[in-house]
């Protein structure tokens, strides 16, 4: 992914200035950031990064790539050790929701994905789209 271009996980700002660092190495200052790099992860395929960034009590052996296509992600709650999500992705045609509620833990200083609490639904064709653009998901996400 280019430098300049506006980062997965929704901020707004570069993926340069967002999650790359963090993925690259740097040090995820809160969960909700260690968070966000790893939505960036798995929209771009850093599948090293994902795993590394997982708690050792709870990771698998090893994290493979998948055919999801991600298609946004929203914050609706952090606390000093969870991060309550909401991301759209799709899976063959159809527009899915997963709202999840995680949890993290620092292990020598590095917050780690300990585990979520979550739930995955399909869209609703007349809800906001998950990719949060704010229309319809048949207007949106949704259509043909």
């Amino acid at each position: 992914m280019g430098t300049d271009k506006t980062c997965p996980c929704g901020s707004g700002r570069s993926f340069a200035s967002c999650c790359e660092p963090t993925i690259l190495g740097a040090v995820a200052v809160t969960p909700e950031a260690l968070m966000r790099s790893r939505y960036s992860a798995y929209v771009l395929g850093y599948w090293d990064y994902l795993h590394e960034s997982w708690h050792p009590k709870t990771r698998p052996s090893r994290v493979s790539p998948t055919s999801t296509d991600w298609l946004g992600l929203t914050i609706v709650k952090t606390t000093s050790s969870t991060v309550e999500f909401i991301a759209g992705f799709r899976e063959d045609s159809k527009v899915m929701v997963l709202h999840e509620t995680s949890r993290f833990e620092q292990v020598d200083g590095n917050w780690r994905y300990l585990d979520g609490d979550c739930d995955v639904s399909e869209a609703g064709r007349n809800s906001s789209c998950p990719c949060g653009s704010g229309v319809k998901t048949k207007r949106c996400c949704g259509r043909p």
